[in-house]
């Protein structure tokens, strides 16, 4: 047995003071319930992907989703929590206890509320997730600044491929009217370092950082015996979870060594290769993860991502396009939401169901979700089942 995606629902992507972090959570699962036609009282159990580290007051929000609906009262409820993959944490849970034989039908929600604090107190929340005995006081822009670094020293000065990274991402989220950014900003203002533009850790600018955003997803995930039941289902050919260690200073920063690993065992369970993937989602939390990604999935030998960009390869009509959605560089990267975000961009690929964002023909997606520096990695390839 195993478990198919039977319906979903997305929230806005963006800054709602007026929401509550139970506000997105109900907002999402309530669509996703409706979306694949069933009754909360349906479901059998709810996990939650939830990053927090301080951002909201909420320390125990599992269960803020059975205030719903009374038919959710009493049901099994769960935190996943893994940094940046909080959200496919979640996922893979779910998908688990159903491949178990302990629950039919699972929602999994993605949620998180960021703009609660100013910046300077989101980033030292989401600074928690680094290696605090050698990296505390370090921010993630610093962090990913050090794999930038490290990068431009082995490969030469890439400044205008991750410009053309942030660019390619914000035009693609003009068709994405759930992103954050919709705005096409271009090339050559990504590629400057202005009062717009700002140097937030050198060699990254403002424009190669992801977003603050507040936001929800959701999915419901039902065992593939009953799939037939249901308009739509999208199947797990693969989905993969590779850890790496923690430390930077442990690691070759030139390199997504355990996004690399993931890429690979899931093509192998998968029985494919990078030349069958129609469409993906992958984490830029940071435009220089995004070009290592390009590296680790297989699209680019090492050193030579950036032909992906100037090639064209990885835009929304290459052969291999890359955050069709916009990314969580204009989508938006509300933490815990994200990974579950990329599953409910994926399936709505490949049932054709993606509105302007739809990848023509595509049938095959992949989903690359990370926490932390490049340590939780998790792979996923879906395809529609019926």
């Amino acid at each position: 047995m195993d478990a198919v995606i039977v319906g979903w629902g997305h929230t806005p992507f963006g800054q709602f003071p007026d929401k509550s972090l139970e506000d997105l959570i109900l907002s999402a699962a309530v669509e996703a319930i409706g979306h694949a036609g069933l009754t909360p009282a349906d479901i059998d159990a709810v996990w939650l992907g939830h990053y927090n580290g301080g951002l909201v007051p909420d320390a125990f929000a599992s269960s803020l989703v059975l205030g719903l609906d009374h038919g959710l009262h009493f049901k099994p409820a769960t935190r996943a929590e893994n940094a940046c993959a909080s959200g496919s944490a979640a996922v893979y849970a779910a998908r688990s206890a159903i491949r178990a034989g302990e629950a039919r039908y699972v929602l999994v929600i993605g949620a998180e509320k960021m703009s609660g604090l100013d910046t300077p107190g989101v980033t030292k929340a989401l600074a928690g997730a680094s290696y605090q005995r050698e990296e505390a006081g370090i921010s993630f822009p610093q962090l990913f600044a050090r794999f930038a670094q490290a990068y431009f020293g082995a490969f030469g000065d890439q400044s205008e491929a991750l410009a053309r990274i942030a660019a390619k991402n914000h035009l693609h989220a003009l068709s994405n009217p759930l992103a954050q950014m919709r705005k096409d900003v271009g090339p050559e203002f990504c590629n400057t370092i202005s009062d717009k533009n700002p140097e937030i850790a050198a060699p990254l600018r403002l424009t190669d950082c992801s977003l603050i955003s507040d936001g929800a997803a959701a999915l419901v995930l039902a065992a593939d015996d009953v799939a037939g039941a249901f308009e739509r289902s999208v199947r797990f050919r693969s989905a993969v979870q590779i850890n790496d260690i923690m430390p930077i200073s442990r690691r070759d920063l030139t390199a997504l060594a355990g996004a690399a690993r993931a890429f690979q065992t899931a093509y192998r369970s998968a029985g494919i290769g990078v030349e069958d993937i129609d469409v993906a989602e992958v984490h830029d939390c940071f435009t220089i993860a995004e070009l290592l990604i390009y590296e680790a999935m297989g699209l680019a030998a090492r050193g030579r991502g950036a032909e992906c960009v100037f090639e064209g390869k990885v835009m929304a009509a290459g052969s291999l396009p890359v955050n069709p959605s916009g990314g969580l560089k204009a989508k938006g990267h509300p933490v815990g939401a994200t990974g579950v975000s990329m599953h409910v961009m994926a399936a709505r690929q490949v049932t054709e169901t993606a509105g302007e964002m739809q990848v023509p023909g595509a049938e095959l997606a992949c989903v690359f979700n990370m926490g932390g520096a490049g340590v939780a990695n998790y792979c996923s390839i879906l395809e529609r089942a019926s």
